[in-house]
């Protein structure tokens, strides 16, 4: 299915709400996410075949109710860098 703009938003919102079931697995709160528990959500992310920058993403627009979120945000995208090629999507 597609919307207005032409996006399969069926597939968006399954990845998006399985994305979010992982995110309550591993981090539960905003304000439980710390180095390891992004860490945690991205590694289980990947597992699902979930692109680590679109996880990636979505963390960031969460970032002020992140407590200490330049060191999750450092640890995201050193994990991000690590698991894809040259820190881009996985093909």
């Amino acid at each position: 299915m597609t919307d207005q703009n032409g996006y399969r938003t069926s597939i968006d919102s399954s990845v998006q709400g399985k994305m979010e079931q992982i995110w309550q697995k591993t981090c539960g709160t905003w304000e439980n996410c710390n180095e390891s528990t992004v860490q945690s959500f991205l590694a289980e992310c990947e597992q699902h075949s979930i692109d680590p920058q679109f996880c990636m993403s979505w963390i960031q627009e969460h970032q002020t109710m992140i407590p200490n979120w330049q060191n999750v945000a450092e640890t995201t995208r050193e994990w991000v860098v690590q698991h894809t090629s040259t820190g881009s999507p996985i093909q």
